[in-house]
């Protein structure tokens, strides 16, 4: 009624009113009545917006991979954006007149994923697969310094990349790589395993094989020691022995000493007293035997004294003619016996 409109704008929108082409009031979360006939309204959202993407890209390989993110923008200059784009309210004044607004998401998206592409087809597929937080940190630095961005007087917030795929063939295909790599990892590290388990063994082994000398060695040097021990026993029990065979020797030479001496003397004694005997018999020769045949026929019994003529007469048989004895005379002598 009568044209007069009321608008009360949100904080998070900047607003602009132009009254016959001129600008009359601009700024954030203004309210104000107006004259629909000759005012205009702009109205730029302010606030942060969300604007996921997903992408496909090929990679150095020729390798196709999608690419699933999110961008947070925020128009950081609005009267710059309100030149450049047609942010203008219909006449419900809730409305835009036009789809430039829809257009800023889509324009900032396709610099994104210009500069994406560009990241992308410089490598090859494993390494794209990788290179999630290295592309979100060089897209990102494009971005604050994009003329573009700054022409509309937007500014990036965050830029995050939430997936990054191969084709679905391509990433059966690398399972089945990663799964053989893994698998063969799997046997290398069995192997490795078996390995150290058999060096652990051959260890084992050598410390046990080591231990074995060591003891071998300890008891060769006891036996030798106890060697040695019965070696000098026995070395001093023949150094005993000799000193009581050389005491023995020496007794017995003193011993043969002595006999010698004993019989040197038993002979000068024996030819002492065959020299007294020698000399006796030379002074007995001298004297007439019938001296003596008479000295001891005075102290014999007669019948000796008849044994003794007897004797000498069978010593003189051969000088006697004929000797006669009587029967009386024998028969006397054995009856004195």
């Amino acid at each position: 009624m009568f044209n007069i409109g009321y608008y009360k704008a949100e904080p998070t929108t900047y607003v602009v009113r132009y009254h016959k082409g001129s600008i009359k009031q601009q700024g954030v979360g203004l309210s104000f009545f107006y004259f629909a006939p000759s005012t205009s309204l702009v109205a730029i959202p302010i606030a942060s917006q969300d604007a996921p993407f997903m992408l496909k890209e090929t990679t150095a390989d020729f390798q196709e991979v999608t690419i699933q993110g999110q961008l947070v923008y925020r128009v950081a200059d609005a009267p710059r954006l309100a030149v450049m784009m047609n942010f203008s309210l219909a006449d419900n004044a809730k409305d835009y007149a036009s789809k430039d607004p829809d257009k800023l998401s889509n324009r900032i998206l396709n610099l994104v994923q210009v500069l994406m592409r560009a990241e992308i087809q410089q490598m090859p597929l494993r390494n794209a697969l990788t290179a999630s937080r290295s592309l979100v940190e060089k897209v990102r630095e494009q971005l604050k310094h994009s003329d573009v961005l700054v022409s509309l007087g937007v500014e990036v917030v965050d830029l995050a990349i939430q997936a990054l795929r191969p084709a679905p063939e391509t990433s059966r295909a690398l399972e089945a790589s990663v799964r053989e790599s893994l698998l063969r990892e799997a046997d290398e590290a069995t192997y490795a395993r078996r390995n150290a388990a058999i060096e652990q063994e051959r260890a084992i082994k050598e410390n046990e094989l080591r231990t074995e000398l060591a003891i071998e060695a300890k008891t060769r040097e006891l036996r030798e020691s106890k060697m040695e021990a019965e070696r000098s026993v026995k070395e001093k029990e023949r150094l005993i022995r000799k000193e009581e065979m050389d005491a023995q020797v020496s007794l017995e030479t003193k011993r043969q000493e002595l006999v010698d001496l004993a019989t040197g003397n038993e002979r000068k004694q024996g030819e002492a007293k065959a020299y007294t005997v020698e000399k006796m018999m030379e002074a007995l020769n001298k004297i007439d035997p019938k001296l003596f045949e008479a000295i001891a026929a005075g102290g014999m019994e007669p019948d000796v004294i008849i044994a003794q003529a007897f004797k000498s007469l069978a010593t003189n048989a051969g000088s006697i003619g004929q000797l006669n004895i009587t029967p009386d005379f024998l028969g006397g002598l054995l009856q004195k016996d």
